[in-house]
């Protein structure tokens, strides 16, 4: 696939986000990388044939104190190959970059493991998302 393709199936993934959360997605940036760099994966203990579809850089919301600002966006890296390799079809990565978006985007809002599983079960479900 196109990194052109695939960074369209991001757009779309951030559009399907309900619209209460994309308007408080300030400051974050969402980029499409080849792989994740293997600092990060070691950093992580990641280890082959495991990998990591996308990472969230920076500072959860509830974290940011007072005196947060002036800051660089957080970033949120989604990591092309990974999921291309993970993926039988257009159709599953059209679907993996779907969860891991909502699961970055769970950490950048500073939601808990579970509460992100709690989300991509619903979204697997087909169920709205509005009401998370």
């Amino acid at each position: 696939m196109t990194r052109e393709r695939f960074a369209v199936l991001v757009e779309d993934a951030l559009r399907e986000i309900p619209r209460r959360f994309r308007n408080a997605m300030q400051n974050v940036a969402v980029i499409v990388e080849d792989e994740p760099p293997a600092h990060v994966l070691e950093e992580m203990e990641i280890e082959p044939p495991d990998s990591l579809f996308g990472l969230y850089h920076g500072t959860p919301l509830p974290e940011r104190t007072w005196g947060y600002g002036n800051a660089l966006p957080d970033r949120i890296s989604i990591y092309q190959r990974p999921i291309e390799e993970s993926c039988a079809d257009d159709d599953e990565i059209r679907d993996c970059i779907a969860e891991t978006v909502i699961h970055e985007f769970g950490h950048y809002f500073g939601l808990s493991e579970e509460e992100i599983e709690a989300i991509e079960e619903k979204f697997w479900r087909g169920d709205a998302l509005d009401d998370v």
